[in-house]
């Protein structure tokens, strides 16, 4: 896996680090913490060691009092585990604890509260277009996504390939998450149809042939798996309806690819308009993540239609961004952002498309999406 600096830093005291499968938490932790105690619980003697005595871990770190830090990685195999950690954090401020999860579920399902809200919480998204440099190229990230187990793969497309059956098989069907594992995957075919669009659950459900009530527990599970984020509808001082019902994104554009069957009559720019929504999307997320907590992403649409892609909104920070897969600006693609500077004057807009030239028009600020990304870098100012 690739060994970039990432712009993840640290927090003082004890933290976790959740983050899909692949993102790079255990090398990132290996280089920020190299002389760590770690207890790998993906490896299946070490899960089964601590599923049977939990205990063990006081016993490992009193044998190794020289560790200034305990890294517990996919900590979520064994949560009894916490309550061992919890005990020794009352115990004495040292070690640190680092505790590493791909899925929140069952930690939710076993009733675990995060150490009583002595720990942290942190996320690692895939690769940011400014981490990589000038290693970089947009279409390349539009095809294979930015995961990093995925991006220095020397065969990208069938790591994406095999990536989601990896999480049915060690997530869900290892978990006994849901009963029929067929019908989960039908309808991980059917929620790619939903990526970067509002999430309507009861055509879903059609599509699938379950239940409503069966959709939203999958969505759920997509959720706590960390594979999909809900982007919820700006309300903020509206002064014309809006819809009510979110938008669907999945984590990363290049696993949306990977899970979005194609056919004769699929049109290929309204897939690759999906993936660089959801490129733009998964960026501007891990910028909000990493910025400020106080940070929120939403998006803007009226039951006419007008949709503002993404809105980014918090303490000194509130822009419109939409995103539009066309080399030119026209006129129509303007609409939705004019009208959102009608009700909002004070936000900042700016349009993203896939020309080579920055513009003004009628207000607006228009940048070449592979240069906004490039520049969007945690703690800075939005491009």
């Amino acid at each position: 896996m690739a060994r970039l600096t990432r712009f993840l830093r640290p927090p003082e005291g004890h933290f976790f680090l959740f983050g899909p499968r692949g993102t790079g938490k255990s090398t990132w932790l290996g280089m920020v913490f190299p002389d760590a105690l770690v207890v790998d619980l993906l490896a299946p003697d070490v899960e089964r060691r601590f599923l049977a005595r939990p205990e063990r871990l006081g016993e490992l770190v009193a044998a190794h009092p020289e560790a200034e830090v305990v890294v517990v990685d996919e900590v979520q195999k064994a949560p009894k585990l916490l309550d061992v950690v919890h005990q020794l954090v009352e115990r004495s401020p040292r070690p640190r604890f680092v505790l590493t999860g791909s899925s929140s579920r069952r930690l939710k399902r076993e009733g675990v509260d995060l150490l009583a809200g002595r720990a942290v919480l942190r996320a690692m998204p895939p690769f940011m277009a400014a981490e990589l440099g000038d290693a970089f190229d947009l279409e390349s990230a539009l095809r294979r996504g930015m995961l990093p187990v995925v991006w220095d793969a020397p065969r990208p497309d069938d790591t994406l390939a095999a990536y989601v059956a990896l999480y049915v098989r060690e997530e869900v069907q290892v978990e006994g998450l849901v009963r029929s594992i067929p019908g989960f995957a039908r309808f991980l075919e059917a929620a790619s149809f939903s990526h970067a669009s509002v999430l309507n659950t009861a055509e879903v459900a059609r599509e699938c042939e379950v239940s409503r009530k069966t959709v939203e527990g999958y969505l759920g599970i997509l959720e706590d798996l960390l594979l999909a984020w809900r982007l919820p509808v700006f309300t903020r001082r509206a002064r014309r309806r809006l819809t009510a019902h979110p938008k669907l994104l999945w984590f990363d554009c290049g696993v949306f690819r990977s899970v979005r069957p194609a056919g004769p009559l699929d049109r290929p720019e309204e897939i690759a308009g999906a993936a660089l929504e959801g490129l733009v999307g998964q960026h501007l997320k891990a910028w909000v993540d990493l910025t400020d907590p106080a940070l929120r992403l939403f998006f803007w649409r009226t039951p006419a239609g007008l949709e503002v892609d993404f809105v980014v909104y918090g303490p000194g920070v509130f822009c419109a961004v939409e995103v539009k897969h066309s080399a030119v600006v026209r006129t129509g693609d303007l609409r939705a952002l004019k009208a959102f500077r009608e009700d909002f004057p004070e936000a900042r807009l700016r349009l993203l498309y896939r020309g080579a030239e920055r513009l003004e028009v009628d207000g607006v600020l228009c940048l070449p999406c592979g240069e906004f990304l490039r520049r969007l870098v945690p703690g800075e100012d939005l491009p």
